[in-house]
């Protein structure tokens, strides 16, 4: 399941920015994995040439360092539950794709938490996310929106 932590988190496992910690761990498998090619072409418009090259459409021929944060973010997240990433880093193109990595979390029985100071549109499709920092399981974004702000956790 997804669970997001509005607001300010006090957590030795917290990453508040992602975009560093990635460029000093990742991986190159990491990088070649499907879902992260996916990912990296749908959020950033580029192509995986290979673990440490990417042909990006505005850029040219990049280092795997030069992805976007939000894409950094994401790749994150899939690969490593040990830790909880500032989902601030990512815009609402990464919203689908939180939602994708937690269900496959799931499916092995493991649980996604992340913090996000801002209210990410995830859409209109039903969901269920838990608001961690009350416990409360939400199932649309209008449940939400207002549980988080009727709680002023933003």
């Amino acid at each position: 399941m997804l669970k997001i932590h509005y607001g300010e988190l006090v957590s030795e496992k917290y990453i508040f920015n992602p975009d560093a910690f990635f460029n000093n761990t990742y991986e190159d498998d990491w990088i070649v994995d499907p879902l992260s090619i996916q990912m990296i072409k749908d959020i950033d418009g580029s192509e995986v040439v290979g673990p440490r090259a990417i042909d990006s459409p505005f850029l040219g021929l990049i280092p795997t360092e030069r992805l976007s944060g939000g894409v950094k973010t994401l790749i994150l997240m899939n690969k490593d539950q040990e830790h909880i990433f500032n989902a601030s880093a990512c815009g609402d193109n990464c919203a689908k794709w939180i939602l994708h990595i937690a269900r496959e979390l799931q499916n092995r029985r493991k649980d996604l938490l992340i913090r996000l100071g801002y209210l990410m549109d995830f859409g209109t499709e039903p969901f269920e996310i838990e608001v961690e920092n009350l416990g409360i399981i939400v199932h649309n974004g209008k449940e939400l929106v207002e549980t988080v702000l009727d709680n002023r956790l933003l």
